[in-house]
C-alpha cells in the first residue's frame, strides 16, 4: 500500500500538468450532465402540461355522462342527431386531424428528410406515439352509428388522449433532434437528398432529369431514411407528372380556308400551232 502511494505521489510530481486539462473535461461533462438534465426536465414539464388537458377532456366527458344517466339508461346511441359538442364526434375529428398530421410527415420525402425522427421507431418517443396510434386505431368505433357503452367510450376519449400527447412530444423532439442523431457524413448524404429531390420534382425540368435526381434520391437516402410504400408512390407520382404541353399552332380561320386560289396565267404553245377553229358554214 505504502509502495502505490509513493508511486501515485511520483506520478503527480512529475504530471502535475494534467490536473488542468483534467479540470477542463470535468467541468464540460458537468455543464453536458446540466443540459440533458435541463431538457429532461422541459421535457417532463411538457409532458405534465399535456397530461392537464387530457384530464380537463376526460372531466367533461365525465360531466356529459353524468347528464345522460340522469336523461336515461347507460347505453348512449350515437344513432341519434349529433350536435356540434357531441363527444364522439369530437374524438373522431381530433383522431383524424392527429392522424392526418402524422401522414404530412409519412408520405412527404422533402420532410423525412428534414426530420427523420417522425420515421425512425428507434427513438423511444416516436416508438411511443407509434403504440398510441395502434390503440386508438383498436379502439375507434366502426362509425358514428354504433352503440357504445359509457365504459367505451371513456376508453376511446382516454386512448385519443393519449394519441394526441404522444404525437405532440414526439414531434417536438424529432423537430428539436432534426439529423443530430446522424454522423458529419450522413448529414452530407440527406443534405444532397434534399437538394435533389427539389430537381426530381421540378415541372420545369425535363423528364430525364427528373428520373436521374428521383434515382440518386433513393440512392443517398438508402440505408439512412426507410421509406414506406405509400410515400414511395407518392414521389413517383410527383416525378412522372407530365411537363406542361406546348401550345397548339392556331387553327386557320374560316376566311384562310375560303381563300380564292390564284389566277392561272395561260401559256404560249411552244409549237406555235393554230388552235382549232370552228367549221364554217358552207351554206
Amino acid at each position: 500500500m505504502d509502495e502505490f502511494i509513493q508511486g501515485f505521489w511520483t506520478f503527480a510530481g512529475h504530471y502535475w500538468w494534467l490536473v488542468f486539462p483534467l479540470m477542463g473535461m470535468a467541468g464540460g461533462v458537468a455543464k453536458a450532465w446540466e443540459r440533458s438534465s435541463k431538457r429532461r426536465h422541459e421535457r417532463r414539464l411538457e409532458t405534465l402540461r399535456m397530461k392537464a388537458q387530457l384530464k380537463t377532456a376526460e372531466i367533461e366527458a365525465r360531466a356529459l355522462g353524468r347528464e345522460a344517466k340522469r336523461r336515461g339508461p347507460s347505453v348512449v346511441d350515437t344513432a341519434a342527431p349529433v350536435s356540434t359538442d357531441d363527444l364522439l364526434t369530437r374524438l373522431f375529428a381530433e383522431h383524424d386531424e392527429i392522424t392526418a398530421r402524422w401522414l404530412d410527415y409519412e408520405l412527404d420525402v422533402a420532410k423525412l428528410i428534414a426530420f427523420p425522427a417522425m420515421s425512425d421507431g428507434r427513438q423511444p418517443l416516436t416508438a411511443a406515439f407509434l403504440r398510441a396510434k395502434k390503440t386508438a386505431d383498436a379502439l375507434r368505433p366502426a362509425s358514428a352509428d354504433a352503440t357504445l357503452s359509457e365504459h367505451q367510450i371513456a376508453e376511446y376519449l382516454q386512448a385519443v388522449g393519449d394519441y394526441a400527447v404522444a404525437f405532440e412530444i414526439a414531434e417536438k423532439d424529432a423537430r428539436r433532434l432534426r439529423d443530430s442523431t446522424f454522423t458529419e457524413a450522413e448529414r452530407k448524404r440527406l443534405d444532397r437528398a434534399q437538394q435533389l429531390l427539389k430537381v426530381a420534382v421540378d415541372e420545369s425540368a425535363t423528364q430525364a432529369e427528373r428520373n436521374v435526381a428521383y434515382k440518386r434520391v433513393r440512392e443517398e437516402l438508402d440505408g439512412l431514411i426507410l421509406l414506406s410504400d405509400e410515400a414511395v408512390t407518392v414521389l413517383e407520382k410527383q416525378v412522372a407528372r407530365e411537363l406542361p404541353a406546348t401550345p397548339a399552332a392556331p387553327a386557320a380561320t374560316p376566311e384562310a380556308q375560303a381563300e380564292p386560289e390564284p389566277e392561272r396565267i395561260p401559256v404560249a404553245d411552244p409549237l406555235h400551232r393554230t388552235p382549232p377553229q370552228p367549221p364554217r358554214d358552207l351554206a
